[in-house]
């Protein structure tokens, strides 16, 4: 992590943070920084260590006389820097922004809707050398700024996102940004994309909304489409065979029934819900489920949550023709939390219908 810069002149020094009284030079990528070395030994980082290092592998005064040729420290001037391997000129800016800036101008970036990419870059480069409370103040500003919901991110800064809170393991961070991603897979925005970055980061939830969106535009839409791999053109079509099996037995299989403890009739209540199961989801056209008819047959999730919603309304108030008489009044409310239950499984767990094994 500590290498030699070789003297190179090409190096620009940076605008803001080539501070004169600095003493110590840091090179990132091609770009010059001077800064205190008291600024970066901060929250018992890893530049405390690294610097403790440097300082024991300096010869002593009598041992330096013996050897030949000079003994400079790195980090010293232009020409014999620190160089930092695997980050970025606006990672380490981002950084010393956080050390050096006033609370004013660190309040003023907080409310500015272009700060994101910074503190992206503040906690992905505070993560790396453990500077542990910037890094938590970091995602916690980067949290609240994507929990809102009219932040609407674009999919290069989602990605970045996502792979931080996966990187910093912080479970808001990643709830936000899922909640993102599922929003984008609603308005059907870049289906093969959020495809590829679910499969690589394992973001199950999302994976399976993207497949079964994808599934529904049809299959000449995913054989023009040029970022879709074979194999998983393969999981849509296994998803579709199987998601079109189970929803052609959809009306003979409702979740299951928790009768309540006050139901006498448990028999003749299985039976009406089983019934009232089959009315919402055979009704002829023109009926109370005349929606759920108009769906596609492999919509699995969209009949489920059509289902749900006509239930609903069923305990609200709206006329049910008879529908509910043989079911207890408890038991119909069990049934529907029942079926809220399945409609919430079924959303996390889509993807294992998309196998590539046909």
């Amino acid at each position: 992590m500590l290498n030699l810069a070789g003297g190179n002149t090409t190096h620009l020094r940076d605008s803001i943070y080539y501070i004169e009284d600095g003493t110590v030079v840091i090179l990132v990528e091609s770009t010059l920084f001077k800064v205190h070395q008291s600024m970066l030994i901060k929250d018992r980082s890893t530049f405390q260590s690294m610097f403790s290092l440097d300082e024991h592998s300096v010869p002593k005064q009598d041992e330096a006389a013996s050897t030949v040729g000079p003994t400079t420290r790195e980090g010293t001037d232009d020409s014999n820097p620190i160089v930092l391997q695997g980050d970025s000129a606006d990672e380490f800016r981002a950084l010393l922004w956080s050390l050096y800036s006033l609370p004013s101008d660190i309040l003023l970036a907080m409310t500015a809707e272009a700060s994101d990419l910074k503190f992206i870059h503040l906690a992905q480069i505070s993560h790396k050398y453990q500077f542990r409370s910037i890094e938590a103040w970091a995602l916690q500003v980067l949290t609240s700024y994507y929990a809102l919901g009219s932040v609407t991110p674009h999919i290069e800064t989602l990605v970045q996102l996502t792979e931080l809170a996966v990187l910093c393991d912080s479970s808001d961070l990643l709830n936000a940004a899922i909640l993102k991603w599922k929003r984008m897979v609603g308005e059907g925005k870049a289906l093969s994309t959020i495809i590829i970055v679910a499969e690589r980061l394992n973001l199950r939830g999302v994976l399976g909304l993207a497949y079964h969106s994808m599934m529904l535009k049809g299959r000449s839409e995913w054989d023009a489409d040029p970022l879709l791999s074979r194999s998983q053109r393969i999981r849509l079509l296994s998803g579709h065979y199987t998601l079109s099996q189970i929803c052609s037995e959809l009306p003979s299989t409702p979740p299951r029934l928790k009768h309540a403890n006050s139901c006498l009739h448990r028999s003749q209540c299985k039976i009406g819900w089983a019934e009232l199961w089959k009315t919402i989801h055979t009704t002829k056209e023109g009926g109370i489920s005349s929606q759920i008819m108009k769906l596609q047959s492999a919509d699995l999730l969209g009949r489920m949550m059509l289902a749900e919603s006509i239930i609903k309304a069923f305990g609200e108030g709206i006329p049910t023709e008879g529908l509910l008489d043989d079911i207890h009044e408890k038991c119909f409310k069990a049934a529907l939390k029942t079926t809220q239950e399945k409609v919430k499984e079924i959303q996390e767990n889509l993807v294992d219908w998309f196998s590539d094994v046909m």
